[in-house]
C-alpha cells in the first residue's frame, strides 16, 4: 500500500533560510521505518536544530482533520538547538554509526563537531582559506572530508581535528563531497563542472568526470553500492 504522509507542526524555526536537513542513522536496516527518529535542520542562522519524531507526534497529527489549525496538537520542539558558529551553516551531517555526532560546515571557515545530547560543541576544525560548503563522515566516522569555496578538498582526523590531508582538487568552489561504502574513495564537485574520485589514503584522483558543456555540478552522493554517483547541475 501506498505510504500516509502527515505534515507536523513545528515550532522555534530557524530565524533566516534553512540550508540543509538530515536524518540520524538508525542502529540497523530494520529499524529504518521504526520511531522514534531523529533530524537535524541546518540554517544562515549559524545554528543547528535537532529534533525528535515520535509514534505519537504522528499518530496525532494523523488523526488530525485540519492539523494547521487544530488547537489539539501540541508543535513540535526542538529537542536541543547548536549554536557556535559565527556565520551560517551550509551543511549537516551525522556520524554514521551512531545518532550522537554531528559534524557542520559554516561561512565562517570552519568545521564543528557537536554532541547531538547535550549541544556541546566537541571539536573546531580550522584550515579552510574560505567558506565551508559540504561535508561527510566516512563509514567508520573517523574521518570527515570537507569542500570549500576555496577550491579545495580537506580530510580530518575526527578525534584531534587535525586536517590529515588537503586535496587541491578544483580551479572553482568546491560544492559538495561524499565517500563511497567502504570510505576507500571520496568524490568532490565543484562550479568547474568537474566531479573527480580520489584515493582516499593517497590523494591520488583516480578519475575525472563532466557532463556535456561542462555545468557547474552543485552536488552529488555516491549510490550506496559505491558503483554510481548521483550529481545535480546548474543546466
Amino acid at each position: 500500500s501506498a505510504p500516509t504522509y502527515v505534515i507536523l507542526p513545528f515550532q522555534g524555526e530557524h530565524r533566516r533560510a534553512v540550508s540543509a536537513l538530515s536524518f540520524a542513522p538508525s542502529s540497523s536496516r530494520e529499524d529504518e521505518a521504526t520511531l522514534p527518529v531523529l533530524l537535524a535542520s541546518a540554517s544562515a542562522d549559524a545554528s543547528v536544530k535537532v529534533w525528535e519524531i515520535t509514534e505519537a507526534m504522528i499518530s496525532e497529527a494523523s488523526s488530525s482533520s485540519n492539523i494547521t489549525t487544530s488547537s489539539n496538537i501540541q508543535n513540535v520542539q526542538p529537542r536541543v538547538t547548536l549554536v557556535g558558529h559565527t556565520r551560517g551553516i551550509n551543511d549537516v551531517c551525522w556520524s554514521r554509526n551512531t545518532s550522537r555526532y554531528i559534524a557542520t560546515a559554516s561561512d565562517d571557515k570552519t568545521l564543528r563537531l557537536w554532541d547531538s545530547s547535550t549541544g556541546e560543541a566537541l571539536v573546531e576544525f580550522r584550515g579552510h582559506a574560505n567558506f565551508v560548503f559540504s561535508c561527510k563522515f566516512n563509514p567508520q566516522s573517523n574521518l570527515l572530508v570537507s569542500g570549500s569555496f576555496d577550491e579545495t578538498v580537506k580530510l580530518w582526523d575526527v578525534r584531534s581535528g587535525e586536517c590529515v590531508s588537503t586535496l587541491p582538487a578544483h580551479s572553482e568552489p568546491v560544492t559538495s563531497v561524499d565517500f563511497n561504502a567502504d570510505g576507500t574513495c571520496v568524490a568532490s564537485a565543484s562550479h568547474d563542472g568537474l566531479i573527480r574520485i580520489w584515493d582516499t589514503f593517497s590523494g591520488e584522483c583516480i578519475k575525472t568526470l563532466y557532463a556535456q558543456g561542462n555545468p557547474p555540478v552543485t552536488s552529488l552522493i555516491f549510490s550506496p553500492n559505491g558503483r554510481y554517483i548521483l550529481a545535480g547541475t546548474l543546466d
